[in-house]
C-alpha cells in the first residue's frame, strides 16, 4: 500500500515538470523505453470523484494483474494518497466508487469465472469509510431460502444530496421459502430500496415490479421513472416500456413511452431534470438520434432539443451529485459538446483557452454547490490528465497524470479522412502516422473497430498508438455498419450487412495501397472483437490484400454466437440482430471461410471471456489447421474479453508486433 501511495506521489510530480522532461529527454533515453509496456499499461485512473465538500479526490488506481486499490487524496495535495481497500481481481474487481458523505463511499465490485464450464459474472454494491474500515456489504445478502441466486447486486439510483450516508438503491427481489414451512417470500422483480450505508437500515421507496429494468431519479431523492421489459414468448421482447409519476409519487406510474430496440423506433428516456419537470432522452428525427424532452405534467408534451443533420446526437452531459443536466454532444469527425447551461458554458470556454493544447475536456465531478469541478483533458497525443478547478479562486490546479507511463513518449497525430468505398460512398476513418514519418510506402495496418454497434473518434488510442509507435501506419475506418451516423449507415447492423462492412473494411486497405501510404507488400489487418471477426472476414473474401492478420478476442462463427445465447433472457433479441440464412450464417462467418484465408493469423483470447466466448477463437484455429493455414492462438487464463492486466496487454502487442514484422517481412 505505501509503495503505491508513493507511486501516485510521484505521479503528481512528475506532472509538474512533464513538459520541461519531455523537452530534455534524449533519443537513446527513449529507445529504453518497453513501448509494450508502456502502451499496454492499464489506466492509471480507472475511476476518480470528489467528495461533496469537495476537499478530497477518491480515485481506483491498478495493480499488479487485473487487481485495483480505492485511494483518498486531499484535493490540496496537502498529503499523500492512502489506500482504503481493493480487490485482488481473481475473481473480484473494483469498478466503482461514489463519495455518499464527506466520510464515506459506495463502491460497485465485479466478479466474473468459470464455473461448471460456463462463464459466470456478478455485482455487489459495498460501503467503506474514507478514512478506511467498517465495511458494509450494500447488496442484499444471499439467503438460502432464496428460488435461485442472484447476480445482479444492484446500482446506484440516487445520491441524495444533503442527506449524508443514505442513497436511492435498484434491488433485485428473489421469492424465497422456507423447507418444511409455510412461510414464503413471493415479492419478485427490481424495486428501489432507501439504504444507510453505516447501519444498513433499508426502506422500500418503490416496491418490486416483476418486469422492472431500470429506475431513473431526479436527483434530489425522487424516483420519477421506470423502465419496464416486455416479452416475446418466454424471452425478453423488443419493446421497452416507459412509466413516470409526480415528485412525491402520488398519482401512481402513468405511461411516458416505448421503444423498440431492433427498429430504434420511440423515445427513450435518460434523466429528469427536476426544476423544468421534464424527462430529456433520446428519439429519431430524419433518421437520426436527436435528443428530445417531454413534460412529465400529464400533457406529453415533447420538445426538441437538438438534432444534427450529419450525425446522431448521442451524449448528455450531467454534471455533479445531482447529476444535473448542462448539456449534449455528438461526434462529427470529433466530439463536439453544446452547453445549454450558461455558467457551465462559460466555465468550458474559459477551461479551453487555459488548455489549448488538449481540446478534449470534459467535468468529470463536481462538489455539491458546484464551486470546484474536476477536471478531465486529452487530446490524440494527450492520453489524458486530470485538474481541480476552483471557481471562487479562479485556479486550475494540475491533480494526476492519466498515464505516466506514456509521459515522455512521443506520441503520433490522428487526422480525419474520408477515402472512397467501390460504389463510391464516402467513408470517415481515422489515419494515424509514426511521428516523424513521410506517410509514404510505410508498413500498414487497417484497424476495425470493435461493436459492431460502435464507432472510432478522434482522439487517444492505446492500441493504435502503439502501433504507430512502432512505425505503422494504422487507419481506423468507420465503415458502413458503424454506429453514430444514423439509420441509413447503421444499415442491418454489421451483422446482417457484413458484406458492405467488410467491402469497406477492404477499401480502406485499398486506399491505403493506391494513396502511396501503404507499401502493398507490408499491410495487415488487426481487430478486437467485431474487429476482430473483421479481419478475418476480410482475409476470406479478399485473400490477397492482407498478409497478416491479427484478431483479439473475435467472433468467428455466427451460428455458435447464436447459441452461446440460448436459454438467456435476452435469447430472442440476441438471435434478432445476429439474423439468420446461409448467407448471413455460412458465407458471414470466418470459421466456414477458412480454407480462402491466405494470410497467416495469429489470435488472442481471454478464457473466461463472457462477451465472445473463447471457444470461438479455438473453433477459428482448428479450421485453419485443418485447411493446413498458418496460425497461432494465444490465451490467458483468468482474463475477460478486455484483457484488463497490464502485463497481458504489453505481452499481447509485443507478440504481435513480432507477428507483424516476421510476416510482413521487416527487419
Amino acid at each position: 500500500a505505501a509503495s503505491i501511495a508513493d507511486y501516485r506521489e510521484k505521479i503528481i510530480v512528475r506532472y509538474a515538470v512533464f513538459t520541461i522532461a519531455t523537452a530534455l529527454l534524449s533519443t537513446s533515453a527513449l529507445a529504453q523505453i518497453d513501448q509494450a509496456a508502456a502502451f499496454g499499461a492499464r489506466e492509471g485512473i480507472e475511476d476518480v470523484s470528489l467528495s461533496p465538500d469537495g476537499k478530497q479526490i477518491a480515485f481506483i488506481a491498478p495493480g499488479a494483474g487485473q487487481s485495483s486499490g480505492l485511494f483518498v487524496v486531499p484535493a490540496d495535495k496537502s498529503m499523500p494518497p492512502r489506500r482504503v481497500t481493493g480487490a485482488s481481481g481473481n475473481p473480484e474487481r473494483l469498478t466503482g466508487c461514489y463519495w455518499v458523505s464527506n466520510a464515506r463511499l459506495l463502491c460497485s465490485i465485479y466478479v466474473i469465472q468459470k464455473a461448471s464450464g460456463y462463464v459466470v459474472s456478478a455485482s455487489r454494491l459495498v460501503a467503506v469509510d474514507a478514512a478506511g474500515g467498517n465495511i458494509k456489504l450494500v447488496s442484499q445478502r444471499d439467503n438460502a431460502n432464496a428460488f435461485y441466486y442472484s447476480t445482479y447486486g444492484g446500482n446506484l439510483v440516487d445520491l441524495r444530496p444533503g442527506q449524508d450516508g443514505s442513497v436511492l438503491v435498484a434491488r433485485n427481489y428473489v421469492p424465497q421459502q422456507s423447507i418444511g414451512s409455510l412461510v414464503t417470500k413471493e415479492t419478485q422483480g427490481l424495486g428501489v430500496d432507501l439504504i444507510n450505508t453505516s447501519t444498513l437500515a433499508t426502506k422500500v421507496v418503490v416496491p418490486a415490479m416483476r418486469m422492472g429494468a431500470s429506475f431513473i431519479s431526479d436527483g434530489i431523492g425522487n424516483v420519477r421513472i421506470t423502465q419496464q421489459f416486455t416479452l416475446s414468448g418466454d424471452y425478453q421482447g423488443s419493446k421497452m416500456k416507459y412509466l413516470y409519476r409526480a415528485p412525491d409519487g402520488r398519482g401512481g406510474w402513468q405511461g411516458l413511452s416505448e421503444f423498440d430496440t431492433q427498429t430504434r423506433e420511440g423515445f427513450y428516456p435518460v434523466a429528469v431534470d427536476p426544476t423544468e419537470n421534464v424527462a430529456y432522452g433520446f428519439q429519431r428525427f430524419d433518421g437520426r438520434k436527436a435528443l428530445q424532452k417531454i413534460a412529465l405534467d400529464g400533457s406529453s408534451r415533447m420538445t426538441m432539443v437538438y438534432s444534427h443533420p450529419q450525425v446522431d446526437v448521442d451524449g448528455l452531459i450531467r454534471i455533479g451529485r445531482k447529476q444535473r443536466v448542462v448539456g449534449l454532444s455528438y461526434a462529427t469527425d470529433r466530439r463536439h459538446v453544446e452547453y445549454f447551461d450558461p455558467m457551465i458554458s462559460k466555465i468550458a470556454k474559459a477551461l479551453s483557452k487555459a488548455l489549448p493544447q488538449t481540446p478534449s475536456i470534459a467535468i468529470v465531478d463536481a462538489s455539491e454547490d458546484e464551486n470546484r469541478l474536476l477536471i478531465r483533458a486529452d487530446s490524440d497525443t494527450d492520453p489524458g490528465r486530470y485538474l481541480l478547478f476552483d471557481r471562487t479562486t479562479k485556479t486550475l490546479e494540475p491533480f494526476i497524470l492519466s498515464r505516466p507511463e506514456l509521459a515522455s513518449v512521443p506520441l503520433a497525430t490522428v487526422k480525419s479522412i474520408m477515402f472512397p468505398a467501390a460504389d463510391g460512398t464516402m467513408i470517415p476513418g481515422y489515419l494515424t502516422l509514426p511521428p516523424g514519418s513521410t506517410g509514404k510506402g510505410l508498413p500498414a495496418i487497417v484497424m476495425p473497430h470493435g461493436g459492431p454497434e460502435a464507432r472510432d473518434e478522434w482522439g487517444f488510442d492505446w492500441y493504435a498508438q502503439y502501433y504507430a509507435n512502432r512505425g505503422f501506419a494504422v487507419l481506423q475506418p468507420n465503415f458502413r455498419g458503424s454506429s453514430g451516423y444514423g439509420d441509413a449507415w447503421f444499415q442491418k447492423n454489421g451483422f446482417q450487412g457484413w458484406r458492405t462492412a467488410i467491402g469497406d473494411v477492404i477499401d480502406s486497405g485499398k486506399w491505403m495501397v493506391r494513396e502511396g501510404i501503404a507499401d502493398p507488400t507490408k499491410l495487415g489487418i488487426v481487430g478486437w472483437s467485431y474487429g476482430g471477426y473483421a479481419a478475418l472476414q476480410s482475409g476470406a473474401v479478399e485473400p490477397g490484400l492482407f498478409k497478416s492478420i491479427v484478431a483479439v478476442a473475435p467472433v468467428t462463427d455466427l451460428g455458435m454466437l447464436k447459441a452461446e445465447f440460448d436459454g438467456a433472457a435476452n435469447q430472442f433479441l440476441a438471435r434478432t440482430f445476429i439474423g439468420s440464412g446461409p448467407e448471413i450464417i455460412e458465407a458471414g462467418s470466418p470459421t466456414r471461410q477458412a480454407a480462402k484465408i491466405k494470410a497467416p493469423v495469429l489470435m488472442f483470447h481471454g478464457e473466461v471471456d463472457g462477451n465472445v466466448g473463447v471457444a470461438q477463437s479455438r473453433a477459428m484455429e482448428a479450421r485453419l489447421r485443418s485447411a493446413g493455414k498458418s496460425v497461432r492462438l494465444v490465451t490467458y487464463p483468468g482474463l475477460d474479453h478486455g484483457l484488463a492486466d497490464s502485463a497481458a496487454r504489453a505481452d499481447m502487442l509485443r507478440q504481435s508486433d513480432v507477428f507483424l514484422r516476421e510476416t510482413l517481412g521487416m527487419k
